[in-house]
C-alpha cells in the first residue's frame, strides 16, 4: 500500500505559483493589446505595465537566492520600478508591448519553478503574493475602464446586529505563515470594552443616507473630506447611477441587491455615514481583535476602511526593503482591513494591512460601524 505524506511547502509554493498566474493571464485573455497598452484612468497603470511589472519584481528576486543566475531582463528593472515609475507617468514609458510581456512572464515562471525547491521560502511567498495584489489593482482599472464583469455581493447572513467585545490585551500581527513586514512583529495591544457591526453597511443603508442629503450636509464631514466632496461634486458612491438603484459592474448595469455591502466609497464618506448614523469607524485595532474572536461576518466582499493611519508596529524592522511599508508610515494613508472578492485568499488574512489615500474610491471598500461611547462623544 503506498503511504501518503503531506505535500512539501515547496510543491505548495509551486502550485500557487502556477495558480496565481493562470488566474493574471485569465484576467487579460479577452483583451486586445490596445486594450492592453491604453491608459483607462491616470489612476491605474496600462494593463500591459502591471504584466512587465509582475515578471521584472519575480526577475529581481529570484536572481537575488544564492547561487542563482543573473536576472533575465535587468535593463527593466528601472523600468517597472513601481516607487519611481507615478502610475500618472506609467503610459508614456517604453513598456514592453503584449507579446513580449507575456514571454517575459512565461520565462520568469519557468525560472521560480525550477528554484522552488532549493530557494527561500519567503521569496516564493513574496513574489506569488505581490502578484496576487496586482491582479486586484488590475480589476480595479477593468473596473474602471467598464471592462469584463464582476461578482454579485451577497447579503449578509441574518443575525445580532452588533457584537459587544470586553476591555483587555488582543493578539495583534502574524505570528506564523508568509506575511509582510507591516504585520510585525505581533504584540499584545490594550483596547477598551467595543462594540461592532456584524455585517458592513449595506446598499439599502447607504441609500437612506443619499436620500436624507447626507451629501449635502457638512454636518457629518469632516472638513477634509467636504472639501473633496464638494470639489468632485460628489453625490453617491463611485459607480452608483443617479437613480440610486442600479450600479455600473465592469461592463453592466445591474440592479443593486439592497442587503449586499456598500462599495466604491472612500475613508472620506465612510466617515461621513458612520457620524450620521451616530457611530464611527473601528480601529484597524478593533477590528483584527473582532475578527480574530470570530464574530464578524460578511469579511473578504468589501475592504473595510479603518480610522486608524498606517504607521509601523512598536518594534518594527523594515523587511525585505523599505519601499514596501516603511515610506509610507504617518503620510495620511489610512488602513484598511478585510480584503475583497478581488483579493486571494491568502491576502484576506485576518492580519493583513491595507493602505491607500482617504479620497480613493476604485478600490473594492466599503465599512462596518463600531458603536460609539462616551469616551467618544
Amino acid at each position: 500500500m503506498q503511504t501518503l505524506t503531506a505535500p512539501r511547502t515547496t510543491d505548495a509554493l509551486a502550485a500557487r505559483l502556477i495558480i496565481t498566474r493562470a488566474r493574471t493571464l485569465e484576467l487579460v485573455a479577452d483583451l486586445d493589446d490596445a486594450a492592453l497598452e491604453r491608459v483607462h484612468s491616470r489612476l491605474m497603470s496600462p494593463l500591459v505595465w502591471d504584466l512587465g511589472h509582475i515578471a521584472a519584481f519575480a526577475d529581481l528576486w529570484l536572481s537575488r537566492q544564492p547561487g542563482a543566475p543573473p536576472p533575465l531582463k535587468p535593463e527593466l528593472f528601472a523600468l517597472y520600478d513601481a516607487a519611481e515609475t507615478p502610475r500618472a507617468d506609467r503610459g508614456a514609458l517604453p513598456m514592453l508591448r503584449p507579446p513580449a510581456a507575456r514571454a517575459y512572464l512565461d520565462a520568469t515562471l519557468d525560472r521560480a519553478l525550477d528554484a522552488v525547491h532549493d530557494g527561500d521560502p519567503f521569496v516564493f511567498g513574496l513574489i506569488a503574493e505581490h502578484e496576487d495584489q496586482h491582479q486586484e489593482t488590475m480589476l480595479q482599472c477593468l473596473q474602471l475602464a467598464g471592462l469584463g464583469t464582476g461578482p454579485a455581493l451577497q447579503p449578509a447572513e441574518p443575525g445580532p446586529r452588533t457584537i459587544a467585545l470586553p476591555a483587555g490585551r488582543y493578539p495583534i500581527g502574524a505570528t506564523e505563515g508568509f506575511s509582510y513586514d507591516n504585520e510585525r512583529p505581533a504584540h499584545e495591544r490594550p483596547l477598551d470594552a467595543f462594540a461592532i457591526r456584524r455585517a458592513p453597511v449595506s446598499n439599502r443603508e447607504w441609500r437612506d443616507f443619499v436620500a436624507d442629503g447626507g451629501y449635502q450636509d457638512p454636518r457629518w464631514w469632516t472638513a477634509a473630506g467636504w472639501a473633496w466632496r464638494a470639489a468632485g461634486d460628489v453625490q453617491r458612491p463611485r459607480f452608483w447611477i443617479d437613480d440610486t438603484a442600479t450600479a455600473q459592474v465592469f461592463s453592466e448595469i445591474v440592479a443593486l441587491d439592497d442587503d449586499a455591502p456598500v462599495s466604491h466609497v472612500s475613508a472620506h464618506e465612510a466617515d461621513a455615514f458612520a457620524r450620521w448614523a451616530g457611530a464611527r469607524l473601528p480601529t484597524e485595532f478593533e477590528w483584527e481583535a473582532a475578527a480574530g474572536a470570530g464574530v464578524l461576518e460578511g469579511t473578504g466582499q468589501v475592504w473595510e476602511w479603518t480610522s486608524s493611519t498606517f504607521t509601523g508596529y512598536p518594534g518594527f524592522a523594515a523587511h525585505p526593503y523599505r519601499e514596501y511599508s516603511e515610506v509610507f508610515f504617518d503620510d495620511g494613508y489610512r488602513v484598511l482591513r478585510g480584503g475583497s472578492w478581488a483579493s486571494s485568499a491568502a491576502v484576506r488574512r485576518r492580519t493583513f494591512r491595507n493602505w491607500d489615500h482617504p479620497q480613493r474610491r476604485q478600490i473594492f471598500a466599503g465599512v462596518r460601524l463600531a458603536t460609539v461611547t462616551e469616551e467618544d462623544r
